[in-house]
């Protein structure tokens, strides 16, 4: 199936990617493992909530931890370019008979929240508090030193559907894989803030989470982190990597959480900004397409996701395979 046309003029516009809320058993193991391990920043930390940003980051949250009986990722969120793009963004999906709700969000101005084609819970707001700097605070540096969140992967039933439904909003593909046999996308990246993805998309049970990724400044970040995940009890945790990645080009880790969600530390992808920029083609059955060099990916990688709150995953309608490690 060929590629969506890029769309540059949506009928509203979205700046990038921002937040996530985490629905977490225990959140002082959460605490533990994203601020005292990992080193995000907290913002604000309630009873029931604890709100982290990374070192470069102004607003007041991109990640939001929430007590919860049981492990779900419960929205992901996305910055407009400004106020007016908030009721354009309703009307926008309103003319396509997708629900809508205004929402109140602490720490952030007027919310919108709605779902994509497949259920995925999506908010988008413009104004959120904004934070002091600290990008040269280096005493506060601790962990991976964690600088900003920088994509979200899902798995889609359906990543011809969910290519389309992202492309009316303004993203555009970098990079892709197509099962030669059925034409049919396996998986894509896409972005809105001019580097490889905001988010990507692939096949399998869905719509559930695969992982959110942060940024950190060199690979050499990431041996420090397996270094002290190695010797403070998080052994298990490291769930492949480091390696680079065929697609992006980047460095990566994957780690799970004391819940079982999955982050991806990640760093030297490459600038997409030019609007004619080619999307780049991978075979499904290229194993440098996962993994340019580093160990195969394992099956729970392909496999184990965080289910979205009050959504019901399905199999997808694809059943083309890459290949996993045994």
């Amino acid at each position: 199936m060929p590629l969506p046309k890029n769309n540059l003029y949506p009928d509203f516009n979205i700046s990038r990617l921002s937040h996530i809320e985490l629905g977490v058993k225990d959140l002082e193991a959460s605490f533990a493992f994203y601020v005292e391990t990992l080193g995000l920043q907290v913002t604000e930390k309630e009873s029931n909530y604890i709100y982290l940003r990374g070192m470069e980051e102004r607003g007041h949250h991109s990640v939001i931890l929430k007590k919860s009986e049981e492990p779900t990722c419960n929205v992901l969120g996305y910055k407009v370019f400004d106020e007016e793009q908030l009721n354009k963004a309703e009307n926008y999906f309103n003319s396509k008979n997708i629900n809508t709700k205004w929402i109140e969000r602490p720490f952030q101005g007027k919310t919108l929240l709605t779902h994509d084609i497949h259920g995925i819970p999506i908010e988008f707001y413009y104004q959120m508090d904004r934070l002091p700097t600290i990008h040269q605070k280096y005493k506060l540096y601790t962990g991976v030193k964690p600088l900003r969140i920088d994509h979200f992967n899902v798995f889609s039933i359906n990543v011809d559907e969910s290519v389309k439904f992202y492309s009316d909003l303004g993203f555009r593909v970098t990079e892709y894989t197509e099962d030669e046999k059925s034409k049919k996308l396996w998986a894509a990246w896409m972005h809105r803030k001019g580097t490889v993805h905001d988010i990507a998309f692939t096949n399998g049970v869905g719509p559930r989470l695969h992982h959110v990724a942060f940024w950190v400044p060199t690979p050499m970040n990431i041996i420090d982190l397996l270094d002290v995940m190695s010797t403070t009890g998080y052994i298990t945790n490291i769930e492949r990597g480091p390696g680079r990645h065929g697609i992006s080009n980047a460095f990566f880790l994957y780690i799970r959480d004391p819940d079982g969600h999955r982050t991806e530390i990640y760093c030297s992808d490459y600038q997409t900004v030019d609007t004619d920029h080619e999307p780049i083609k991978w075979d499904l059955k290229d194993p440098q397409r996962q993994t340019l060099w580093g160990a195969p990916a394992p099956k729970s990688w392909f496999e184990e996701g965080s289910h979205f709150d009050k959504t019901e995953p399905k199999e997808p309608a694809l059943k083309a395979q890459p290949i996993v490690a045994p």
